[in-house]
């Protein structure tokens, strides 16, 4: 049976190996999976409750809940009193095409949002936390979902707590849980039982599910999972706010109410001007006059609009996750393609995080290691300088098996394929180890007794190693050589150790400089024996308890050079960057001169320009700062909190600003960033909950090729935004003017019977809304890059995605699809400007067909603002595709009987459908002659020479 929490009455007050034993598992091994999998399935996932999925008749009402298909409904209403008042013989053909266009629109508003929620979905999936747990004797990482109770969990530094657990040990261990205690300040940990009962911020001996780990490291037993977690028992007291909407949303709802109030204003215009021009002489021609204005006031507004835009953005951040940038916010993704700096770390985003310690400096003279990568196959060259190369290699081992010893990350082999768990730089000693030292010999020699753990601040960190065969104890130490060097006194060379005079440390810190030059990443490593009789232990055990201050009195053992190369894709990405009008800064802990050396390589900043240190960054006041961001390309040896204020400084001058961060400290500043962008494979769980995007490969050259998808998903916004637009006005343009130049086209003669005469149809204009504005728009929104978006500069925030260029060219289109439709009407009818043959019925459905291909023509033409409809034609099979199914469509209302008695049309001749597609296509002639218009002056502009002020 499976263990329950409730078996445990209060795990803070039991030693936490009974917890343990309670909940069946052994604190060194873990769960097996098949133990973890039946207690998944027995309990559930760890996951806090949910709101209940909206059931599909909730969904389908909600698709009927909208203003424009109450229009809807209140047309059929009219058409069913227009037929009632004819004597109701016949089918009323009106209100049942009305209604199946009802059912239409809110089946297509279903896969819509079903598909938009499905994307979503997705990449919530994607973006879900992880934990770090001990199954079956090793580390591994497994969704927070899929944690039980009895899992082991492994706490270090940056985690984000999975489930609340039960301490096992703590070193160092420091967790923010201001989400359930509401206090700002961070609280220590322990493993030790406590008296009594106790208040959930006093609990040290537990951590709680949504809290972090700001410091230190420690083991945990899962003791609850899912709505059993304190988390899980305050879920309804969370606030659940909503989101305030983006600036994209705001204007498009903006626009659509600015629509939504014009049209009516046209639809009443337009049914006066019908009843003064026709009069309104019985119920059938007011009921005509109501149906065109409801049609008019439904056709001109996009009422698909949200759900288009919404289904736009899921798909367009899928296809950037599958490119390894994972955003967490769909709206995000208008002010990624506004970035104008990235700031960028070094390690593993410039360069390729293959971690390889190529270089030691110890007293005797230098080593240098060949391999790269972490597969332990290299060799070793000696250099000897002021001593014998047989002291040489023993201060070389020296280095590297306290190195290794003073870590915590691991070095796994499988299948002939070297990984690594925890920090790169960490694993690059135990990859270096194994190439000078029996690597199962030292870790059988040493049991690790205590740890005072890495900080940013310390820039150390240290192990205690008790040696089993000799019974005695060595603190190993590494950390930033600078830093390091302050806490040494004396240096070991050979056997020896003997005084550290200044002379050494200049000789040491010389080597770093040369080290950092040819772009290496530098560490110091000493050591100091440790008499434990003195130092104090945790509770209830043996095991000594260390602070800071046992990293005084060391000495020091000699300093590496641990190699990253830049990415080979890096320099082309900072160049493209630099192309779009984008700088490219680096943020890095490293040494100043690496720092500049890589910068250099990669063309993010010239060779010999200045670089910022944290302590230069100290003594800037704000102004100052204020000023040097704007010509400084690269910062090293700063701390977390630095960033923060080059984010200030350089959003104070109003650009956009990208940051990326992995560790827990970066966790406000890539909340203060206008887009926070966490490392997937080195960043910490905190770090990814603050960040707005993940990048699955560390790669800065993925953070450029989203810059780009953000970019080319913006255009593709404002494509269908012109399409959509310029096309319903077009609807709205031909009727009105159909009826006021009704006369001069002929159609006020076409109707003997006194009858209300229009150009179109109110069931006409609602097909063309339903055929010709979901499909292509949707294709439009995943339309590939047609235009060279990395070409221009980032667009300022400020700027209003429908400016007055954009309107003019949608009155433009609007106009030109107009007067191709009535002079298709005119010239099919006997009498007005062009004198035809046909009836009314044929000038009708030959200007219906003309305006749907029109709006087709225009779907080309809304592909680029400037480039020609023919640049890559045929690079969006999706839009041809829905360029095909609406040609197909119209074809079928045109010629099937029972469709031609629904819209009132009849079949074409071959001589129509010529002169139907030839007038339509004008709309695509004219476009083209426009953007030639625009290139050619926009090409004389950038060939002037400026004029000097």
């Amino acid at each position: 049976m499976t263990t329950t929490a409730f078996d445990i009455p209060d795990p803070t007050l039991r030693p936490a190996d009974q917890v343990a034993q309670a909940l069946g598992v052994d604190p060194e091994v873990g769960l097996t999976d098949a133990t973890a999998d039946e207690r998944l399935a027995d309990e559930g996932p760890n996951e806090l409750r949910g709101r209940p999925p909206v059931p599909l008749w909730r969904k389908v009402l909600r698709q009927l809940q909208d203003p424009l298909v109450y229009l809807l409904l209140v047309a059929i209403v009219i058409s069913l009193v227009a037929w009632a008042g004819e004597g109701g013989e016949s089918w009323p053909v009106d209100a049942i095409v009305i209604a199946l266009i009802v059912v239409a629109n809110a089946v297509l508003g279903l896969v819509q949002e079903a598909k938009a929620a499905s994307a979503v979905a997705a990449l919530a999936s994607m973006t879900a936390a992880s934990s770090s747990v001990l199954r079956g004797g090793r580390l591994r990482t497994v969704r927070s979902t899929a944690l039980v109770r009895g899992d082991v969990l492994n706490l270090s530094e940056g985690d984000s707590v999975g489930a609340d657990a039960r301490l096992l040990s703590a070193t160092g261990l420091r967790l923010q849980e201001a989400s359930l205690t509401g206090e700002s300040g961070t609280t220590p940990k322990s493993a030790d039982p406590l008296g009594g009962p106790t208040a959930l911020g006093d609990r040290r001996n537990m951590v709680y599910r949504g809290t972090a780990v700001v410091q230190g490291v420690g083991r945990a037993v899962v003791t609850s999972t899912g709505m059993d977690t304190e988390m899980g028992r305050i879920a309804e007291l969370l606030d659940r706010t909503d989101q305030e909407p983006s600036p994209l949303r705001r204007e498009i709802g903006s626009v659509s109410k600015t629509l939504g109030l014009l049209v009516i204003g046209i639809a009443v215009v337009v049914m006066a001007a019908i009843a003064l021009l026709n009069g309104v002489h019985d119920l059938t021609d007011a009921a005509t006059i109501l149906l065109m204005g409801v049609s008019l006031a439904v056709a001109a507004v996009p009422e698909g609009l949200p759900a288009i835009l919404s289904l736009v953005l899921a798909l367009g951040v899928r296809v950037m996750a599958r490119r390894n940038a994972v955003m967490k916010d769909l709206h995000s993704v208008e002010t990624l393609g506004s970035a104008s700096v990235i700031c960028s770390d070094k390690t593993g985003t410039l360069t390729r995080n293959e971690m390889t310690l190529s270089r030691i400096i110890t007293p005797s003279g230098r080593v240098e290691l060949s391999g790269t990568g972490y597969r332990p196959e290299g060799e070793a060259r000696y250099r000897p300088t002021d001593g014998s190369e047989a002291d040489l290699v023993r201060e070389a081992r020296n280095v590297v098996v306290a190195g290794a010893l003073a870590n915590n990350a691991q070095l796994l082999e499988e299948a002939g394929e070297w990984t690594i768990q925890g920090d790169p730089t960490e694993a690059a000693f135990l990859v270096a180890l194994r190439k000078l030292e029996d690597a199962e010999r030292v870790a059988a020699c040493y049991e690790r007794a205590a740890e005072v753990p890495f900080t940013s601040q310390r820039k150390m960190m240290s192990i205690l190693g008790h040696h089993l065969d000799e019974d005695e104890h060595r603190l190993f130490v590494k950390g930033a050589p600078d830093v390091l060097l302050g806490h040494c006194d004396t240096v070991r060379c050979g056997d020896a150790v003997v005084s550290l005079d200044e002379a050494q440390r200049a000789g040491f810190l010389r080597a770093v400089d040369d080290l950092s030059v040819g772009a290496y990443r530098t560490l110091g490593v000493a050591y100091r024996d440790v008499d434990v009789a003195g130092i104090p232990t945790l509770a209830g055990t043996d095991r000594p308890l260390l602070d800071e201050s046992a990293e005084t009195g060391l000495v020091l053992l000699g300093v590496v050079g641990i190699i990253d190369p830049p990415r080979d894709e890096a320099r082309q990405a900072v160049a493209e960057a630099h192309r779009a009008g984008i700088r490219t800064v680096m943020i890095t802990g490293d040494h100043p001169g690496t720092a500049a050396r890589i910068a250099a390589d990669l063309g993010i900043s010239q060779p010999g320009q200045r670089v910022l240190t944290g302590a230069d960054l100290d003594a800037l006041g704000d102004e100052d700062l204020r000023r040097a961001v704007l010509d400084t390309a690269v910062y090293a040896r700063v701390a977390p909190e630095h960033k923060l204020r080059i984010i200030d400084g350089l959003q104070s001058h109003g650009l956009v600003v990208a940051m990326t961060g992995d560790g827990v400290n970066d966790a406000p500043a890539l909340k203060s960033a206008d887009i926070g962008i966490a490392m997937g494979i080195t960043g910490t769980e905190v770090t990814k909950e603050s960040s707005r995007m993940i990048l699955g490969d560390d790669n800065y050259a993925t953070i450029v090729d989203a810059v780009r998808q953000g970019r080319v998903i913006f255009d593709n916004i404002k494509k269908f935004l012109r399409y959509l637009l310029s096309s319903n006005l077009g609807e709205v343009a031909t009727v009105f003017f159909g009826v006021v130049l009704a006369g001069l086209i002929g159609l006020s003669e076409a109707d003997e019977s006194g009858a209300i005469v229009l150009p179109l149809l109110a069931t006409q204009i609602l097909w063309i809304n339903l055929v010709t504005d979901s499909g292509p728009a949707l294709a439009m929104g995943v339309d590939p890059e047609v235009d060279d978006v990395m070409a221009r500069p980032p667009r300022r925030q400020s700027d209003r995605i429908l400016d007055g260029r954009m309107w003019r060219r949608i009155g433009f289109i609007g106009a030109v699809m107009a007067a191709v439709t009535l002079l298709t009407i005119d010239a099919v009818l006997p009498g007005g400007l062009l004198h035809g043959s046909g009836s009314l019925a044929a000038a009708r459905t030959a200007g219906f067909t003309t305006l749907v291909l029109a709006q087709l023509f225009n779907a080309l033409n809304s592909r680029s603002d400037e480039s020609s409809a023919f640049r890559h034609l045929s690079n969006n099979r999706w839009l041809w595709g829905a360029i095909a199914l609406a040609v197909a469509l119209q074809g079928a209302v045109v010629s099937v009987p029972f469709l031609q008695a629904a819209f009132g049309t009849e079949t074409l001749s071959w001589g129509q459908w010529a002169l139907c597609l030839g007038l339509a296509s004008v709309v695509l002639w004219l476009e083209e002659l426009s953007k030639l218009v625009r290139r050619r002056r926009h090409s004389r502009a950038r060939s002037e020479p400026r004029e000097r002020p």
